[in-house]
């Protein structure tokens, strides 16, 4: 069926039906989108898709409300918005839609639900508040887009319409944006994927390009890395640390106290390197001209961080 005509509520808008908006605006880019609450164009109708307004959930009749009294709950009762509703049925097309590879379409479908519809359905619903954002509560998606709303004494009857429509395309560029990188994110898995595997049972992981990297090290379960080379464009190459948590920023392994917070001449005095360049004092990155220096670097951390390993005190039971 051809989709002639995407129909939401007229008046204030939130986040939910302008993502909903984002969505279908890039599958139906020829569909006219109403703003209405009138009787004639809320009804299921040809050609028609009617969200967050309604009081209907019918997939079937091309309506995706969530305010009636038995709205539609997630697996763990979560409520959905009517973003949520239109990223269920329509999501995968969504992302079929930026050429992501069908075999990676589930694994990104569900992990921009959870990470970025879901909170829009809890703070819609009100069973998350945006006060518990504290003082970045403002700064959050649908808080940002309520900021788009015209003022209290806007009195131009035009006025809701085109806030509506600028908040749409503003939107569009942190939904876009989100699926870009939640897609890299999967290529950068299978990249370090393999990087992993070439380097064996080395502690140096060696990377064809900046990415992230420390989900494939996870995943592989692969505790033996303790550093990780990627070249950084301009000749330069860097050698960095492997973080232990999710949270915080101790490393797996530092790099040499006598190289942190030194550069160039005294950088390659400190180290023994020929065209090291850099240390951060932090000891969790460091820099050299060319691959050869870097490798270099990166073995004499590694002698480093296992001295450091071996004259550490041994925890009692």
């Amino acid at each position: 069926m051809t989709i002639s005509t995407l129909v939401t509520h007229s008046g204030g808008f939130h986040a939910d039906e302008v993502l909903s908006t984002v969505i279908l605006t890039r599958l139906h880019p020829e569909a006219e989108v109403v703003r209405s609450r009138a009787p004639e164009w809320i009804t299921p109708a040809e050609g028609r898709l009617i969200y967050d307004v309604g009081g209907a959930y019918d997939p079937e009749g091309g309506i995706f409300d969530h305010h009636q009294r038995e709205s539609p709950l997630r697996e763990d009762g979560t409520p959905y918005s009517s973003f949520g509703l239109v990223w269920k049925h329509f999501g995968l097309d969504f992302l079929r839609s930026f050429d992501i590879p069908e075999a990676d379409l589930e694994t990104v479908h569900a992990s921009f639900d959870r990470s970025f519809v879901l909170p829009v359905d809890q703070v819609d619903n009100g069973t998350v508040s945006l006060s518990e954002g504290g003082p970045l509560s403002s700064l959050t998606l649908p808080g940002l887009i309520e900021t788009l709303k015209p003022v209290f004494d806007d009195t131009d009857p035009e006025s809701e319409t085109r806030a509506f429509h600028a908040a749409v395309e503003i939107a569009r560029q942190f939904v876009e944006a989100r699926v870009a990188r939640s897609a890299a994110k999967r290529r950068a898995e299978t990249l370090a994927a393999e990087a992993i595997r070439a380097a064996g049972d080395s502690p140096i992981l060696e990377l064809p390009m900046g990415m992230p990297f420390r989900p494939a090290v996870i995943e592989a379960g692969a505790e033996h890395l303790l550093f990780v080379v990627t070249p950084r464009g301009a000749g330069e190459w860097t050698l960095g640390g492997i973080r232990k948590h999710d949270q915080g920023f101790e490393q797996r392994a530092d790099l040499p106290a006598a190289w942190a917070g030194l550069s160039g001449a005294e950088l390659e005095q400190a180290s023994g390197v020929t065209g090291a360049k850099f240390c951060h004092k932090a000891r969790f990155i460091a820099a050299a001209s060319s691959r050869d220096a870097i490798l270099k670097m990166a073995e004499l951390a590694v002698i480093e961080a296992r001295l450091e390993a071996d004259a550490a005190p041994v925890a009692k039971a």
